[in-house]
């Protein structure tokens, strides 16, 4: 019999590191002095010194690539479970708003003004903030989505990506989001997935949502949509429809598919926990607390939905609304929003927040099975974080240290797919002094609001 044929040298080899890692629970594990090992974006192992046998574990031969470690903990990727990427171009635009205000007076005016170079630019300014921020995957909700995707592509991150519609669209919507969903599946060497992206059920009728429940079993799509966005919405559609937002979406059939719900922020317990542990489908929930402090709502009731076995992802929601795309300050807040919510300064835990913002957040977007842990066999999508700042010592609790006193600043490389994107603070993909000069010139043009329109009416 043949021997099996040894592997040749490593693509990329991280040494000296603390990783990150999880339990056969998926408790948070830390390994001191971690070799992590990458062959064809793959993580290929994971080990401490003396662990396993006595052979390099990079194989024989050096590896093609090499990054020193030490002083840093690698982690998996964080994601960003919903963002509106182009919306970049809209910071800081609209601030002290109610939201009807902000929509409607600002937000949906300017957006029919958007062109695809606009939406270019702000999705590349988007991709270079979180890759600094040590995102490697983020879900994308927007228009122009084909536009997107090449920028993804040309940055080099992983993403979930949905074109949006509204029934004002007519079928034309619903049938773009679907071609799109449809021809861009899988590209970019397999870093994008695509969904379905209904807005929200106030501006998708129940004849649509049930048609894009249908379209995801039939093509077996995740949908990505905005629902109970916060209490006073869920009043207003009970008031219109007797249903709340999530019963719309059970009787829809949207709750027997995989489901990424944005915000539900206004869920009302008595009537939707039911209905969400009815789900036959993988349902998720994606929470962006900053702009929920910014708008005055409530938070999203992490507890009460772990309750219900629904996974909730960290988010950040488009610039416009949270100014910045920074997962790491949405993991703080989450964790100090909880104590507050609960009353309970013992939930949510630093290493319960270190669980959100990985795997609960990859199983949110549906890539559970790819990303979201240091492990043999997942893509290598990892960060190195610096904690050697003032800041972030001493460290007598890591986790800790990572949820609380740990910045995305502190993010120094970041890979997706084993290839590195940014090192030591500097990004490779993307030139972002020319983004922002063309972007500027564009946006006395994009803001102006004279004309009158607005893309959708929001009503709450």
């Amino acid at each position: 019999m043949t021997p099996p044929r040894a592997p040749g040298p490593a693509d990329l080899v991280i040494t000296g590191c603390t990783a990150l890692t999880h339990g056969p629970d998926g408790e948070i594990l830390f390994v001191d002095d971690a070799t992590i090992v990458v062959r064809e974006g793959v993580i290929a192992s994971v080990t401490a010194p003396g662990a396993g046998s006595d052979q390099d574990p990079a194989g024989p031969g050096a590896a093609v690539e090499h990054i020193d470690g030490r002083g840093t903990i690698a982690l998996p990727g964080l994601i960003n479970c919903h963002t509106h990427t182009p919306m970049v171009a809209l910071r800081g635009l609209a601030e002290d708003l109610p939201a009807h205000a902000w929509f409607n007076d600002w937000i949906w005016p300017i957006e029919s003004n958007l062109t695809e170079r606009v939406v270019a630019l702000g999705a590349r300014l988007a991709c270079a903030e979180m890759i600094r921020g040590g995102v490697t995957t983020f879900a994308d909700h927007y228009f122009a989505m084909d536009t997107v995707a090449d920028v993804t592509e040309e940055s080099g991150l992983r993403a979930v990506l949905g074109q949006a519609y509204f029934s004002s669209q007519g079928p034309e919507g619903r049938a773009a989001s679907l071609d799109f969903a449809l021809r861009r599946r899988g590209t970019a060497g397999g870093r994008l997935t695509t969904c379905l992206a209904p807005h929200a059920p106030y501006t998708v009728d129940d004849a649509d949502l049930a048609a894009t429940a249908e379209l995801a079993r039939e093509h077996r799509l995740l949908v990505h949509l905005h629902a109970a966005e916060s209490r006073e919405q869920t009043d207003h559609s009970l008031a219109r429809h007797g249903r709340t937002p999530i019963e719309i979406l059970e009787r829809a059939g949207l709750l027997d598919v995989h489901l990424l719900i944005a915000h539900a922020t206004g869920l009302d317990p008595a009537r939707d926990l039911p209905a969400l542990r009815r789900a036959g489908g993988d349902v998720a929930v994606a929470s962006a607390p900053r702009g929920y402090l910014k708008f005055a709502w409530d938070t999203t009731p992490v507890r009460a939905l772990r309750e219900a076995g629904i996974p909730v992802g960290l988010a950040t929601d488009g610039a416009a609304s949270n100014n910045t795309l920074d997962v790491w300050e949405s993991m703080t807040l989450t964790a100090l929003l909880q104590k507050h919510a609960e009353h309970d300064p013992t939930w949510l835990t630093a290493r319960q927040a270190l669980d959100h913002a990985t795997l609960q957040s990859a199983r949110a977007v549906g890539l559970g099975e790819e990303i979201g842990s240091l492990a043999e066999g997942l893509r290598a999508d990892i960060i190195l974080v610096d904690l050697t700042g003032p800041h972030t010592q001493p460290v007598h609790d890591l986790a800790a240290t990572l949820v609380h006193s740990a910045r995305s600043a502190d993010v120094r490389t970041t890979i997706v797919d084993g290839r590195v994107l940014m090192r030591d603070r500097a990004l490779l993909t993307l030139d972002v002094p020319e983004t922002v000069r063309e972007l500027g010139e564009l946006l006395p043009e994009l803001v102006d609001r004279s004309h009158g329109r607005r893309v959708q009416e929001y009503e709450g």
